[in-house]
């Protein structure tokens, strides 16, 4: 027998100071069984720091021709694609492809060495953007989910602020690629 999703909820209170955005998000994640604790919470963070009225979760991995978030324009043209973590590079090519900007997020250790093996190749990818979570204050994050969770999220001057209960945690990222168009 298949093992099934396990259903998560967000209501994050979003304060978005660098692009003046301001919202209250109610976000049901189902979260693979293949799927870590610190991915999906990585999976909120991308949302978090590119919340906008049509962003939307996408299939990701289990469809190549789905972003993991997107967001499409009223002409169905996708403005933004995000992934996380370490895809190949043909997922990468599909998505600059096709989406005005893309963006791609790391956040395990491991995505040091595949960074280097592939920042020549990504270099190509003018509208590609590629930031680095600090590994250390993920896995704190993922520490703390839960089923139903409260989360204020606080972005200012490019630093994202999480409280979480009585928890609150800098999430600091590191830009090792910016789109330049």
């Amino acid at each position: 027998m298949a093992l099934k999703s396990t259903i998560y909820k967000a209501t994050i209170h979003l304060s978005d100071m660098d692009r003046d955005y301001y919202d209250t998000l109610s976000l049901t994640i189902a979260q693979h069984p293949s799927e870590t604790d610190l991915r999906m919470m990585t999976h909120i963070l991308a949302f978090i720091l590119n919340a906008s009225e049509t962003l939307t979760f996408g299939k990701g991995v289990s469809d190549e021709d789905e972003a993991v978030l997107w967001q499409q324009n009223y002409n169905d043209e996708i403005e933004l694609w995000v992934e996380l973590g370490q895809p190949d590079e043909k997922r990468i090519k599909r998505a600059c492809n096709k989406a005005k900007l893309a963006k791609l997020y790391g956040y395990h250790s491991p995505f040091d060495v595949w960074w280097q093996q592939n920042v020549n190749k990504l270099a190509t990818y003018h509208n590609l953007t590629v930031e680095r979570f600090d590994y250390s204050a993920l896995e704190h994050l993922a520490s703390l989910v839960e089923r139903t969770m409260e989360i204020q999220a606080s972005i200012q001057d490019g630093q994202l602020w999480l409280t979480i209960g009585d928890e609150s945690l800098l999430i600091e990222r590191e830009t090792l690629q910016l789109a330049t168009q």
